[in-house]
């Protein structure tokens, strides 16, 4: 074994050591979190039920997250040109050579998302309430327009000429440029990373451990690698570029307007009011992107005759009404629990025609943050009820997929059997949303609060997407807490 291959060697070696090692140490000064016994789970987040069940199950949750996003749409504008980093532009690149250069590519991504990461944790979990913010939609969803522009040909997506002879350059035989161009491949596919990386950035910000964060968030790059090493892997030997590019590449501009209006809904009221979840509209939808597929939204070029251009562009169109409608659908319920919401018109509506009287104080003697809390809790003293406290905000996916699961018959009716639901928005993250978090240990959405009318006192919580069944086993011990049955300890649940 010869020196260089020594020292790759221990390279590797020190880097896997790094990765088991350190994490453990740290782990070690870290407080000690409260038992299933302790109703106050603090800010932990929803990636705890990973970290919980030991740090290889923390680290492969982290890998897996990272290739579901390898999936998402924003992914797509870098593929034309990582086959040409590759070799699948003509270039005489071995494969082994290109597996390098996919692993420095991969690399530099681990860079970008170890600092970033880290960066973004450092805000807590804030982070995710800035996408309901116009100021930051706007540049996003303009991304995503001129990266669905470039995907239909209106640009070439490149790094200019002089540019990338500097950046092979760099290294020798272009590896430099490698893990340049993996860097800023890093930035491209920040915007899908949020329904991913809320968990793992929520328990960086709770723990405060930046060498835990940058280390979990660089396997969550190695995980997005995946899908560069396939392409690495495969690129030597795929037809040059011809028809069934243009056909992926439209596939990825379709998706990313999809995405962009997606990113809409929470700060354009109309896309918010267009949702159904009957079976009418869903047919609607599906043939709108029948129609806009068969118009020639994939098969067609822009790069060819007027008609051809016109035909395209209406099956574009048509196809990205009908997904988004599709979308829009699987994420809206058939009907939604009677919530209390802060809204001061029918809060007193409601408090006029049930006959409502309110408490002066909130029952740990604090002032009541909005009278919809008031209400809340008057309502369910008077019917014998707890309060059920849901967090949730226009850009949190699980919370939305909750929504579907409050819908369904058992849930809905135990649910309104035995607590009245509040529904706490905090999409705009005013002081009031934080002083309703702090006041009910809401650390991370989506989360939902059970608590006594009387004493609110904290019955049951949980802190994640869950299915029906899941949802009634922390509805049940809660409402026989509230009933006085049994000694069931209070159930905190993050799984």
């Amino acid at each position: 074994m010869d020196v260089v291959q020594r020292r790759r060697l221990l390279t590797a070696a020190a880097f896997g050591l790094v990765l088991l090692v350190v994490p453990q140490l740290v782990h070690a000064v870290e407080p000690a979190s409260g038992g299933a016994a302790n109703c106050d789970p603090g800010t932990g987040s929803s990636f705890d039920a990973y970290r919980d069940r030991g740090w290889l199950m923390a680290f492969l949750a982290s890998f897996g997250f990272g290739f579901l996003t390898s999936l998402t749409p924003c992914v797509y504008p870098m593929i034309p040109i990582v086959l040409g980093v590759f070799g699948a532009r003509g270039k005489q690149v071995s494969r082994g050579k290109a597996m390098g250069l996919a692993t420095l590519y991969v690399i530099g991504m681990g860079v970008t998302y170890a600092t970033l990461g880290v960066v973004f944790a450092m805000v807590g979990g804030q982070f995710g309430s800035f996408l309901a913010n116009p100021w930051v939609v706007g540049p996003i969803v303009l991304l995503y327009l001129a990266l669905a522009a470039s995907m239909f040909g209106a640009f070439e997506l490149n790094l200019p000429a002089s540019w990338q002879a500097k950046l092979n350059t760099v290294g020798g035989a272009g590896y430099g440029g490698a893990f340049a161009m993996g860097l800023v491949g890093g930035f491209t596919a920040a915007p899908c990373t949020g329904p991913f990386l809320v968990g793992i950035l929520g328990f960086v910000a709770h723990s405060g451990n930046v060498p835990v964060g940058a280390s979990l968030l660089f396997v969550y790059a190695l995980g997005m690698g995946v899908l560069f090493w396939v392409l690495a892997a495969f690129a030597v030997s795929l037809p040059k570029s011809g028809r069934w590019m243009e056909w992926i590449k439209s596939i990825g501009g379709v998706a990313l307007l999809v995405a962009a209006i997606y990113f809409l809904r929470p700060v354009v009221g109309a896309l918010q009011d267009v949702a159904s979840a009957s079976l009418v509209f869903l047919a609607v939808a599906v043939v709108l992107t029948l129609v806009g597929a068969a118009l020639g939204a994939i098969h067609l070029s822009f790069s060819d005759g007027t008609a051809t251009k016109v035909r395209k562009a209406a099956g574009v169109l048509f196809m990205v009404v009908g997904l988004s409608g599709v979308v829009i659908w699987i994420i809206t319920p058939d009907r939604h629990l009677p919530w209390i919401e802060r809204d001061a018109t029918s809060v007193e509506k409601l408090i006029a025609a049930e006959q409502l009287q309110p408490a002066e104080d909130h029952p740990s003697g604090e002032d009541w943050l909005h009278r919809a809390e008031a209400a809340a809790f008057a309502k369910a003293a008077k019917e014998g009820k707890g309060v059920m406290i849901d967090f949730s905000a226009d850009w949190c996916l699980p919370c939305q997929e909750l929504e579907i699961e409050f819908a369904k018959d058992d849930v809905y009716e135990s649910i309104t059997a035995n607590f009245v639901p509040l529904k706490i928005d905090i999409t705009d993250g005013t002081d009031e949303d934080f002083d309703f978090k702090a006041r009910y240990g809401a650390g991370t959405l989506p989360a939902i609060a059970f608590v006594s009318a009387e004493d609110a006192h904290q019955l049951a919580m949980f802190t994640s997407a869950k299915s029906p069944t899941e949802v009634m086993d922390v509805i049940r011990p809660a409402t026989d807490r509230l009933r006085g049955k049994g000694d069931q300890p209070c159930a905190v649940t993050q799984r």
